[in-house]
Order: C-alpha cells, then structure tokens, then sequence
C-alpha cells in the first residue's frame, strides 16, 4: 500500500508539472531534446527526394553539430553524393542571441566558391530538397510566440506564430510534442490564407547512448505533391569535436571526422 500511494503521488505531482509549464517552456524542452543533445554529434545522413510522380533523388552527407556557449551551436554538413555535390559542405553558425541572424555558408567545389545564404533564404529549399536551410539547424525560439492549444495524454500541441510575419512564408505552425521525450513529432505549416502546406515528422524514434533520437524524419509539400526522407543512421554523442573544424579552414579541407 506505501508503495502504491508513493506511485500515485510520483504520478500527481509529475502531471502537476507538466500542467504548470508554460508553451514557452515546452518550446525550450523540445528545442533542447531535438538539437542540444550531448556536447556535440555526428551523423550519417541519406536524403530521399521523391516527386509527385514517385521518382527520386538520393544525397548522402554527414552531419557534425557542437554546442558552442549560451546556446549558440555550430553545424557543419559535408556532401558524399551524388557526384556533383560531391566535397560541398554547409557550414552554420547558429546564434540565439535576441536580434542576432545565424551566419551559413555554403561551399561549392565545383566553382571553388564560397557563397553566404542570407538570412532572409533560410526557408529556402536545401540542395533541391523539400527541407529548408532552417531545418537543419532549427528556427531561433525568439522568432516566434506561441501559444499551448492542446494537452493529450502523451502530447502537447502548441501554435507558433512569427513575430515578424513578413520574414517567412507561413503564417503560422503548430507543433506536437511527446511529454516523455519532449522530441517534436508532427508539424503542420499554414500559408497566409491559412492553408495547410506544408508537414515534418519524425517517423522514427531511437534511444542512442541515452538520448531519444530521431532516426527518420519526412517532410512534405502539399502544394507540389513532393516529399523529402532524411535517414539517420551511424548516430554518436559527445565524440569530442574541435570548434576549428566549423571554421573557413575546413570548407577547403574536409576533417577526418567526416571522411572516416
């Protein structure tokens, strides 16, 4: 009976918390489950383009990220296929600081050219994919406020809407996120007349050295009948990455950690 009454009182004062959380709380839980797991990762990627039509188009690329201090992180991606992007790598500077733009880069070997994305492409397609550049390396929790609509028994479901509407092509997105994990499963994105246009989901969920992770995500637009499936997999944390390799040294000269 003492055991029961402690579960019963472990369970009343857990769904005390999460009733007290605020969206904005849930936001930042979710935010660091999806992006700040460990000190640093790596991953083995392969993108899956697939159009209206069924065919498709395959990148294969891996991604490192470093938490840097305050939040800020750095990404650093390195093409493997298809041959012409072959040796391209996207590099992010993500800064979370209020009013501060995140810096990308994006390598081109073929043109050894190095071009800047302005902050203003960065929901633009990322290498012909139905992701955007923010995707990679998540959307600043500044730039949106946002509001808790829903509360099931496993989700919370919170509508985000940009604080500058004009920066961006939607006018708003809502957002499902599990209560154990915190990991954002489902994401709905309207356009400026309130049509839904645009989803990204986790499909798949895995447990990697103690960190729910997501292993396959997809995205859709509704509007072209197209999709997008990133394939995680070779997934390590806390490998002990150098902040030197997220610099324009390495854009040239891809680090081991990336060839291996």
């Amino acid at each position: 009976m003492k055991k029961l009454m402690t579960t019963i009182a472990a369970v009343a004062l857990t769904a005390g918390v999460y009733a007290e959380m605020t969206a904005d709380q849930i936001a930042e839980k979710a935010n660091q489950a999806a992006y700040y797991a460990g000190q640093d990762g790596r991953a083995e990627v392969e993108m899956k383009i697939i159009d209206k039509s069924g065919s498709d188009r395959t990148r294969e690329f891996t991604l490192l990220r470093m938490n840097t201090d305050n939040g800020n992180q750095r990404f650093y991606v390195y093409f493997k296929k298809p041959a012409d992007l072959y040796k391209q790598v996207f590099l992010v500077w993500k800064e979370v600081g209020q009013g501060k733009d995140d810096s990308r880069w994006m390598w081109l070997p073929a043109l050894n050219l190095k071009r800047s994305i302005a902050p203003g492409d960065k929901r633009t397609s990322f290498v012909g994919s139905d992701f955007v550049y923010e995707d990679v390396s998540g959307r600043n929790l500044k730039e949106d406020r946002r509001e808790l609509v829903d509360t099931t028994d496993t989700q919370y479901v919170l509508k985000n809407t940009p604080v500058d509407p004009d920066s961006v092509e939607f006018s708003y997105y809502t957002v499902k996120i599990d209560k154990d994990t915190f990991l954002p499963r489902y994401a709905e994105y309207f356009d400026k007349n309130g049509k839904l246009y645009r989803t990204v989901e986790a499909t798949k969920v895995e447990t990697i050295q103690g960190f729910p992770t997501v292993t396959e995500s997809v995205v859709k637009d509704l509007n072209t009948g197209g999709s997008t499936v990133n394939t995680f997999s070779n997934i390590e944390y806390n490998i002990g990455l150098k902040e030197n390799i997220f610099t324009e040294r390495f854009l040239r000269r891809p680090p081991r950690e990336v060839t291996k």
